[in-house]
């Protein structure tokens, strides 16, 4: 179980520092990220982009270049293939978005030659330490799929309990969830939730417990569920909540944010590598979260 960002933290500095490839890297809130994860001794940045940007923006913010390697790419398009064509060499570990459209990096990341597919989807896992839960919780997806259907889920949660079993966590808990905990056919993420479930129980999907559908309430408030009489081993102490689709994710992931006082992290799973593709509207201390998730998987 990972408690906080500080246990996360500790993880990945008890590693070698991963190599992670920047593209284009000319964005002062994406370089202020990576100069302290290096400080801290997560990851060693391979930035790609307009190299003369990004030393006056170094500059700015005192990141010392001296030992960081620079490829100058003034193309953003070209960029991000050239930080693909690193990993897809073995001389880079993560990426990450820099001054560039999600779509931009995206496309050569799906090319089915020259890219990094390795699984038929590719999901946002937001991973979130709250201050009146108990542990990390992860919300999925909040960021990729806009209405995924049931096939896409299962390959959503498959993304989300690889991502915890590169962090240390065996078995995760995957809580479904909808706006009720009882199954009507009329509101099909619930039926979506007793296939998985069902799915789960019968070793269909591995690595996991799933239950659901729950309300948001019962995946994690143990005393919710025991007031409505639902049995459960993931109720309460869910680690990950496999949400209905994007809008009821992203609702999800803001909230937590900007009410509850939570700091939060996200990575891009499916792919060969973590993807670190990060919002112009996150803070820095978020971006940092964001590459240390990254850095913290095996």
């Amino acid at each position: 179980m990972l408690k906080n960002l500080a246990e996360l933290i500790k993880e990945a500095q008890s590693k070698e520092s991963r190599k992670m490839t920047v593209a284009a890297a000319h964005d002062e809130p994406v370089l202020v990220a990576v100069n302290n994860a290096m400080k801290e001794g997560l990851i060693i940045p391979i930035l790609v982009g307009i190299e003369d940007e990004i030393r006056k923006m170094a500059a700015k913010i005192n990141f010392d270049l001296s030992n960081v390697q620079i490829i100058n790419e003034e193309d953003e398009i070209q960029a991000c293939k050239t930080s693909i064509k690193l990993i897809r060499d073995g001389e880079a570990d993560i990426l990450m978005k820099g001054l560039v459209s999600t779509s931009k990096l995206l496309k050569p990341v799906l090319d089915k030659e020259k890219g990094l597919r390795k699984g038929a989807v590719l999901s946002h896992i937001a991973f979130a330490d709250i201050p009146s839960y108990h542990k990390i919780l992860a919300i999925t997806d909040a960021g990729m799929n806009p209405s995924p259907d049931f096939n896409q889920k299962v390959e959503i949660v498959k993304n989300a309990v690889e991502a915890f079993h590169r962090l240390g966590v065996k078995n995760p808990k995957v809580a479904v969830v909808a706006a009720v905990e009882t199954v009507n056919p009329k509101m099909e993420c619930t039926v979506h939730a007793a296939m998985l479930t069902m799915m789960n129980k019968r070793k269909q999907i591995n690595g996991c417990v799933i239950e659901g559908p729950f309300g948001f309430d019962n995946a994690i408030n143990k005393e919710a569920c025991e007031h409505k009489g639902i049995e459960t081993e993931v109720g309460g102490d869910a680690d990950i909540i496999l949400c209905p689709d994007i809008q009821a994710g992203n609702i999800l992931y803001k909230s937590i944010n900007f009410l509850a006082g939570a700091t939060t992290g996200a990575v891009i799973m499916g792919a060969k590598v973590p993807i670190v593709l990060t919002s112009r509207a996150d803070t820095d201390k978020s971006k940092f979260m964001s590459i240390a998730y990254a850095a913290a998987m095996d």
